[in-house]
């Protein structure tokens, strides 16, 4: 059975050795440093020696002006390394944390959409941001302090050997007995601290939902339940913290009592040392001072522990991260698709979300490069799962997708995806301006282009009256406009790319009739030779499809025109009437139409 240092040893600490490695030179410099600054740190208890027996015992007085200009020159030097020290092992600290974060940032953007379905926002966030933190305080202040504490104690265990070699095995036996017990303990707390950083992160995750959700929170009136979800998850952590800091308490508690035993030791054969001879009065000094100096660091670097398990901790999470395969692990295998035409094919493709559970059975369609296909279904008949495989969101169970008859598989990602435009059910914004957002698909793009783009999607009439127009801050999401506002954002966004394969998915759910009048012919000219791909319930974009797709189960179950399927599918004509029913409902009460302007 592994032990709990197994996990540490493999990935962790080879993710340790990396970030040190690529700031080698400025760590050799530290290490050097470091060696300097303690051998002139014990130049004041070694000359404690000579100041007892030579000095004061031997009334040597020319000895005084040598021992003091010695201990003031090593004063000097241990100030001078300890400011070198601080800033330059520091800097490399924070520039090897920053590119820790960008590395991660960079491996979590190419992660499958599966592991952001399946992980939350702030369990990211946090390892991203706060798990990386605490990297930083091991490499950086936390190396120099447990570096500088183990050379240390090595030159004063090296001099206590020297001074007396008997004694100084008896005193080291007992730090090992107490080493193996810390070492024991901290293997348990590795499982607390691990609970920590989950209750932490999971905490995170739900703050941030409900900032984000705070409309619905208060429409609900749901404050009392988010306080009653946060204040678990904050006293579960309290509760696992104080069984952590129980243990920790213990552990200097077991240090107290090692050091209490060492000093116990080092009274009673230290005075029969020096009874019998064996040691002079300066040497037995020297030679307390110089435990202290070893002892002192072992005590430091146990009150370090907690620091140094929770950012072992931290790397270990980080390594789980950075060790989940991406989408562009076998791109070197991949082709240029050059400049598509955009003709989509299924062949036989089924696809599962969960092993044995098919969200797509076996579906086979041609959409001609320049067409419109439409998806028709209920809610979990399959429509969102086959937009997600033609837009390369995942890979089919089975089967294959062709586009221009090349097997998606083996075509790059980037090259195929930079001819995609696609238009979301839930159309997010980033926080910045409208123009920034426009642009997001095509950064280059000059502001006529933007304009035209905005004229196409109908934003440009609402836009030019607001009073930055395209320098309008719309803040986190877009939460500055409207559904439909932001809405026909989107669709300019997508406009602009101008794609070969566009995905319309409830494109115009947020808009009322008039606007989506008026953005149905900037869809219908823009989806001129584009392939596009629509999920839509209102009838109006449906019936202008050259194919309708029925889906029920995962299944296609009908196609056609919209007419052919009006006589040839129950499914679809129910589908149909369903909704003819709402659109005159919608005609007769337009007061209960969603207005996009506000």
């Amino acid at each position: 059975m592994p032990t709990p240092w197994a996990k540490w040893t493999s990935g962790t600490l080879r993710e340790a050795r990396a970030l040190v490695w690529k700031r080698r030179y400025a760590f050799l410099l530290g290490v050097a440093l470091l060696l300097v600054n303690r051998a002139a740190g014990l130049v004041l208890p070694a000359s404690s020696r000579y100041l007892i027996d030579h000095v004061v015992g031997e009334r040597r007085a020319a000895l005084l002006a040598p021992i003091a200009f010695a201990i003031g020159f090593a004063a000097i030097v241990q100030a001078v390394t300890t400011f070198w020290l601080s800033t330059s092992l520091t800097v490399a600290a924070q520039r090897s944390i920053a590119e820790l974060r960008r590395r991660i940032e960079a491996h979590v953007m190419r992660l499958p959409i599966r592991y952001f379905d399946s992980t939350r926002s702030g369990v990211i966030l946090s390892k991203v941001m706060a798990d990386t933190e605490l990297v930083r305080d091991l490499i950086g202040s936390g190396l120099v302090h447990f570096g500088g504490s183990t050379i240390t104690a090595l030159f004063a265990l090296a001099y206590l050997l020297f001074l007396n070699a008997p004694l100084t095995i008896v005193l080291l036996a007992v730090v090992t007995a107490f080493g193996a017990a810390i070492a024991w303990s901290f293997g348990h707390l590795r499982r607390l601290q691990d609970e920590n950083a989950e209750i932490r992160a999971g905490i995170l995750a739900r703050l941030s939902e409900s900032v984000a959700g705070i409309r619905v929170v208060k429409t609900y009136t749901a404050e009392k339940r988010e306080d009653r979800i946060f204040t678990a998850g904050v006293y579960r952590l309290f509760r696992n913290l104080a069984t952590s800091q129980t243990w920790w308490s213990a552990n200097t508690a077991l240090t107290a009592l090692a050091i209490g035993l060492l000093g116990v030791l080092v009274a009673f054969f230290g005075g029969h040392a020096i009874l019998s001879g064996a040691m002079t009065v300066g040497e037995f000094l020297t030679y307390v001072l110089f435990l202290a100096l070893m002892v002192g660091p072992i005590e430091h670097v146990v009150s370090m522990a907690p620091h140094v398990g929770e950012a072992l901790s931290a790397l270990d999470r980080i390594h789980d991260v950075l060790k989940e395969p991406t989408e562009r692990d076998d791109e070197s295998r991949r082709t240029p698709i050059g400049l598509i035409a955009g003709e989509v094919r299924f062949e036989d493709v089924s696809f599962e979300y969960e092993p044995g559970v098919p969200a797509l059975r076996q579906v086979s369609l041609v959409a001609p490069a320049g067409t419109t296909v439409a998806l028709v279904g209920a809610s979990g008949s399959g429509k969102s799962t086959l937009i997600g495989l033609v837009l390369a969101f995942a890979r089919p169970t089975t089967g294959r997708i062709l586009i221009d008859g090349r097997d998606l598989a083996t075509v790059r990602l980037d090259d195929y995806r930079s001819q995609l435009g696609v238009v979301l059910q839930d159309s997010f914004l980033f926080d910045g301006t409208i123009a920034e957002n426009i642009r997001y698909g095509c950064a280059n793009a000059s502001n006529e282009r933007v304009r035209r783009a905005s004229e196409v999607a109908h934003a440009d009439e609402f836009i030019r009256r607001l009073p930055r127009q395209y320098a309008t801050e719309i803040g986190e999401r877009g939460v500055r406009l409207s559904g439909g506002q932001r809405q026909r954002v989107a669709i300019a966004r997508a406009i602009l790319v101008n794609p070969r394969i566009l995905v319309l998915d409830e494109a115009t759910s947020s808009l009322d009739s008039e606007s989506e009048a008026f953005i149905q012919d900037g869809l219908r000219s823009l989806r001129q030779g584009r392939t596009t791909f629509v999920i839509a319930h209102r009838l109006s974009t449906v019936r202008t499809a050259d194919v309708i797709l029925v889906l029920d189960r995962g299944r296609i179950v009908a196609r056609g025109t919209h007419a052919q399927l009006l006589e040839r599918s129950d499914l679809y004509r129910m589908f149909y009437e369903r909704q003819h029913a709402m659109d005159v409902e919608r005609f007769v009460n337009p007061g209960e139409e969603i207005v996009s302007e506000t």
